[in-house]
């Protein structure tokens, strides 16, 4: 908040005048935040032909960790409860919903074309879900070079990782 007042030269209180509460005022930077990052989401499936969900699927982690790696603040407000209830956003709780739905469908799409190993879509969603999120989160805290691995390599070794999770649940070429 500091950050946005002082761009927006004003003080930083300023912020909080327009909105009935902090609650409400972070709601309103975690919508906005979602928004910004279903138009990346947007643009980049829009890429991909929807006849290859694998391909989806992967687009749209890499198009997640690379939004939450250029945008670490957005990333930390709308994937956290740390700065307010986000049940308390109608726009919040339907984006999700779109977003969990629309990796149900590619998921159910690539079943159906025989392309994965598993028919337990729910458990390959949430194995995805906490890849790209854990990821997301261990460039955030700063755990990278503790693992050996510079500012330089992270968006390759987000792009290596995806692929080895693809590549995990997808069916083996016959």
């Amino acid at each position: 908040m500091r950050e946005a007042a002082r761009r927006a030269a004003v003080s930083p209180g300023a912020p909080f005048r327009h909105f009935p509460n902090r609650d409400a005022l972070m709601a309103a930077v975690a919508e906005e935040a979602q928004r910004r990052f279903r138009a990346e989401i947007e643009v980049v499936l829009g890429q991909i032909p929807a006849t290859d969900p694998l391909a989806r699927f992967r687009a749209f982690g890499l198009a997640y960790l690379r939004w939450a790696m250029r945008n670490p603040a957005h990333f930390e407000i709308i994937s956290t409860g740390r700065y307010f209830v986000h049940g308390s956003s109608a726009e919040l709780t339907r984006d999700n919903a779109e977003l969990v739905a629309l990796t149900e469908r590619m998921l159910a799409d690539a079943a159906a074309q025989g392309l994965l190993r598993s028919t337990d879509l729910k458990r390959i969603q949430i194995a995805g879900r906490a890849l790209v999120y854990g990821f997301a989160r261990m460039n955030l805290d700063g755990h990278f070079p503790r693992w050996g691995v510079d500012e330089d390599e992270v968006e390759r070794m987000a792009e290596e990782v995806i692929d080895l999770f693809i590549a995990g649940i997808a069916k083996p070429a016959p």
